[in-house]
Parts: C-alpha cells; structure tokens; sequence
C-alpha cells in the first residue's frame, strides 16, 4: 500500500485492491475482510474515545454473570 492508501483506505478501490493484493500474494477477498475489520475497529476507538466502554458495560450487565 503506498502512505496515501494508508492515510486514507477510503480511496482504495477495485483496481488498487487487486494491487494490493497481488503484492501480498492473497485473494482480494482477504484485501476486503482486511479493510473491513481496519473500520471496525476504527469505529470502536471512536466509541471508547467518548466514554462508550462504560455505556457498553452498562449496557451488557445483565448478559454477563458476576456483574452487577
């Protein structure tokens, strides 16, 4: 991947993802699964980033025995 496709995975498309991933010697499938699980995790960064951990745990209290 070049700094610019780092810096913003929202430009890569088909033709950089068949790229990518005959540069790394794997599927474009695992090129996708790849920047799918780079946004999710972004999105959970973002969440915790505004106090969503203690939301989530409140939120998860009664599905988890111990808690409270």
């Amino acid at each position: 991947m070049t700094p610019l496709e780092r810096r913003k995975p929202d430009i890569i498309k088909a033709s950089r993802k068949r790229r990518i991933a005959a540069g790394a010697g794997v599927q474009v499938q695992d090129v996708n699964k790849l920047l799918n699980q780079f946004e999710q995790a972004q999105k959970m960064m973002k969440m915790m980033g505004k106090g969503g951990l203690g939301k989530m745990m409140r939120g998860m209290k009664g599905m988890l025995p111990g808690m409270r």
